[in-house]
């Protein structure tokens, strides 16, 4: 009998307990569903500084950071997970989207940096600290899964920065952290009454491969390669691409319509006030200071019938009266700032500011911050 025939039956019994062993772990992420924990699990805190502001790059490479799904893994990343609050501190979290987080601007020139930049106090004594938890692309709804996940960080106040962009209904699942976390957006539906369609086709259900190693390996392999851009990141600074860009529109085209919306009115319906109002349930007792967030005003052509690219005059008027009234309605702490930053201040779009026009936003903010802070 030759030494091959002697060895066969062994490598067979070695491959039939691989494949079984392989079974059992994929059985186990179907059941268990570890990804959560395994996004939990971070280099960052630890290793690592904590990130101050959530990740996200579509140019990982150029970046040293990247988009991922696993919420666990994005706020595990942050610098607000480094460990218990402090009993010192008076913590405020900023939700909204990529004008909070800051998009073309340094980590030192964000909202955030330049409100601890400060150096606050509150009238109890404690330092305010802030952090920026605000995430690029426009919708209530994804701001509204960010916060669900803030609240256990215990916030003094929150100040959430919206704009009419992020409240059309026809946006509010667009975002694809909505997208990849329908459980959590379904129960949010749920809880709060929510005008949003729970079957929504936009809402991805994984399916039972899906669920399984192979079908997570890119879930796994982005929270891994997040741990692995921490060794660069913790060594530049650098957390975002800075490409040159064209500067935002100020000549712009004579269209009245916003969306799938034509004047001459702007209903309370085709914006998603309810998810404002889930926002505010959702905090309970933690004050929220809605801010109507700055944009550009230009005096280009076609100015007389549009703000900037994105707004008809007539539409951004009337949101501007319905987000008021809904404020009043409600008595919620509310702050318009729309107007505030000069149409030099904005880089490459109606809402991104420049540092200037980021330090003239947190002046306003930080003034309003501490009336609420005196007031509760």
């Amino acid at each position: 009998m030759s030494r091959v025939d002697i060895h066969r039956p062994a490598m067979g019994r070695i491959a039939v307990k691989a494949l079984a062993l392989f079974v059992l772990i994929n059985a186990l992420f179907v059941l268990v569903d570890p990804l959560p924990a395994i996004g939990s699990l971070s280099a960052y805190n630890v290793i690592f500084p904590g990130r101050p502001r959530l990740p996200y790059s579509d140019f990982p490479d150029r970046a040293y950071n990247l988009s991922l799904y696993t919420l666990n893994a994005m706020f595990a990343a942050h610098e607000i997970n480094a460990g218990p609050k402090p009993a010192d501190e008076y913590r405020i979290l900023l939700i909204g989207d990529s004008s909070v987080w800051g998009f073309l601007l340094k980590p030192e020139q964000t909202l955030a940096a330049y409100l601890n930049a400060g150096r606050y106090m509150s009238p109890d004594g404690r330092r305010v600290r802030v952090y920026n938890l605000g995430y690029p692309i426009m919708s209530v709804t994804k701001d509204l899964l960010l916060l669900r996940e803030a609240m256990r960080y215990q916030p003094d106040l929150i100040v959430w920065l919206v704009t009419l962009e992020s409240l059309p209904r026809n946006r509010q699942l667009i975002h694809p952290l909505v997208q990849n976390n329908a459980s959590a957006v379904r129960a949010l539906i749920a809880e709060y009454g929510l005008a949003l369609d729970p079957n929504d086709a936009r809402l991805i259900d994984p399916s039972v491969f899906d669920r399984t190693v192979v079908g997570r390996r890119r879930h796994v392999a982005d929270i891994i390669r997040l741990q692995l851009y921490g060794v660069l990141w913790a060594a530049t600074g650098i957390d975002q691409d800075y490409p040159d860009y064209e500067p935002a529109a100020i000549d712009l085209e004579a269209d009245e319509t916003f969306h799938d919306l034509k004047p001459p009115m702007l209903r309370a319906e085709d914006l998603a006030l309810d998810v404002l109002r889930a926002g505010h349930a959702l905090a309970g007792a933690t004050p929220i200071l809605l801010v109507n967030e700055p944009i550009l005003i230009s005096n280009g052509r076609n100015s007389d019938v549009r703000y900037n690219f994105f707004y008809p005059r007539w539409a951004y008027d009337q949101y501007r009266a319905l987000l008021a009234a809904e404020a009043q309605r409600n008595r919620w702490h509310y702050l318009d700032v729309w107007d505030i930053v000069p149409m030099s201040e904005f880089t490459n779009s109606a809402v991104h500011l420049t540092p200037a026009g980021s330090l003239l936003l947190a002046n306003r903010i930080a003034e309003a911050v501490q009336k609420i802070a005196r007031r509760d």
